[in-house]
């Protein structure tokens, strides 16, 4: 993405306790805090929203399986 379209996000009323806990964790990986923010933040972007994800179940299909135990069972003969 080119430097002149991206975009600026706030995020107001950050705890201090936050705020520290951030700021040692992104010192450990040896990052700025920026830059652990927009790493978190494309990752998030990324997954599928909870409506997404129902969907997505709700769209498969049912598939029959035969019982754990008799699958177990045919696996292990004479026990």
């Amino acid at each position: 993405m080119h430097a002149d379209s991206m975009a600026t996000i706030q995020v107001r009323n950050v705890s201090d306790e936050t705020s520290r806990a951030l700021k040692a964790k992104a010192a450990l990986e040896g990052r700025s805090l920026s830059d652990c923010l927009l790493r978190e933040l494309d990752r998030i972007a990324a997954r599928p929203s909870r409506a997404e994800l129902l969907e997505r179940i709700a769209s498969r299909t049912v598939v029959s399986l035969d019982p754990a135990a008799q699958v177990l069972a045919d696996q292990r003969p004479g026990r």
